[in-house]
């Protein structure tokens, strides 16, 4: 088991956060109010999840509320960095289309 890192700097408006290990029901919750904070405080989120080994359905459930508290918010919310196996699960699932990506 990987635990979950995540790491935040800021610039501007725009505040990101890297995540790097395991997205899994035990580890939802702190993703979740880590990012809900962020988004309260900035214009522009960017999730880098580069560093993300695993993503289960509780992950992907908590993708969604943090987009629809986003959308809530008026915040602007990117994913950078995803990694190939992640990419393919957000678009079998069809939620591709709700996360805006961000090329570097």
């Amino acid at each position: 088991m990987d635990p979950l890192h995540l790491t935040t700097s800021s610039h501007e408006d725009t505040v990101t956060v890297s995540v790097s290990g395991e997205l899994d029901i035990a580890t939802t919750e702190l993703l979740r109010a880590h990012l809900f904070d962020a988004l309260e405080r900035a214009g522009e989120v960017v999730l880098e999840v580069s560093g993300l080994s695993f993503i289960d359905a509780a992950g992907l459930g908590t993708l969604v509320a943090i987009r629809s508290r986003a959308r809530l918010l008026r915040t602007r919310l990117l994913l950078a960095g995803t990694p190939p196996p992640m990419a393919r699960l957000l678009r079998i699932t069809g939620l591709d289309v709700h996360f805006p990506t961000m090329t570097r």
